[in-house]
């Protein structure tokens, strides 16, 4: 393929070398045009046993780190790890007879495992949220809570917080909840996002509506595939090759700043990371 002569970041994609494609789809990437990945860990349960206690997590992120260390062997850029606790965990330990208080502190504990492998520059980024679907006052009420632990950790160590919530185009209230903390807004990160959002930095789905929205609004913003290498899922999100396609896209469609925007200035912004600098020098 001809390059494309920018960084291309997908900021949020799941790897799984054991069940999946694994580094297949980091050489379908690259091929394409992809020099840089934000690799987020696959749910707990996807891997092992539905956690019962805090050392359950590591499985998850360890693997992560593993399958990011190959992709660095690929990839012309970067690949860096994000860690944490799908917040549908929540709905797994109440199906198993934990009280919800109890789910959210053993998911909480998860999130501090997270938080261990930051601060020692294992990982780059956290994950939480709360459930996209509809659950008890009282699990949403510790989902929250769970959400609003992540933050401080976020605050705490200084790095992102990606989040996986609802779909919508208005988390003002969340964003108020980082800063609150001492995160800013702009370092909370919504997944699977339209192409406008309210509060937190949106992670942008590369479908071509969503993007046209994003780069019409001139707003800081990132794009995503969510690719889930789930063989079982084919077809479930979008594909690996799907954000230096839509790259492509954008710069054919004159989007030239859309495209400085959201894999050169916004990953800066939120992330501190320069993918000119790493693509350059393919550290």
């Amino acid at each position: 393929m001809d390059e494309l002569d920018t960084p291309v970041l997908d900021n949020h994609l799941h790897l799984d070398p054991e069940h999946g494609q694994g580094m297949e789809a980091v050489r379908e990437f690259e091929h394409l045009g992809g020099t840089h990945l934000l690799v987020v860990n696959k749910p707990s349960w996807h891997l092992g046993p539905v956690p019962s206690e805090r050392a359950d997590f590591r499985r998850a992120f360890e693997a992560t780190i593993d399958a990011v260390a190959d992709a660095n062997e690929i990839l012309p850029g970067k690949a860096w790890p994000v860690l944490g606790v799908h917040p549908g965990l929540i709905s797994h330990l109440v199906d198993e007879g934990y009280e919800p208080e109890a789910a959210r502190d053993l998911m909480q504990s998860g999130l501090d495992l997270a938080a261990e492998y930051v601060a020692d520059q294992r990982a780059l980024a956290l994950k939480t949220g709360r459930p996209h679907y509809e659950v008890s006052d009282a699990v949403w009420d510790a989902s929250n809570a769970v959400l609003k632990h992540g933050l401080a950790l976020g605050a705490e160590h200084d790095c992102a917080v990606q989040l996986h919530t609802e779909g919508t185009d208005d988390l003002t209230e969340v964003a108020e909840w980082a800063e609150e903390r001492g995160l800013p807004a702009e370092m909370v990160v919504k997944h699977y996002a339209g192409g406008e959002l309210a509060g937190p930095t949106p992670s942008v789905m590369s479908e071509k509506d969503r993007l046209r929205t994003a780069a019409g609004a001139g707003e800081p913003f990132l794009m995503e595939t969510d690719f889930v290498d789930d063989p079982d899922r084919p077809g479930a999100v979008l594909g690996p090759k799907t954000v230096p396609r839509r790259v492509r896209w954008l710069l054919e469609e004159d989007h030239d700043d859309a495209v400085e925007n959201a894999h050169v200035e916004t990953p800066e912004r939120v992330y501190g990371i320069d993918t000119e600098a790493t693509l350059a020098r393919g550290e």
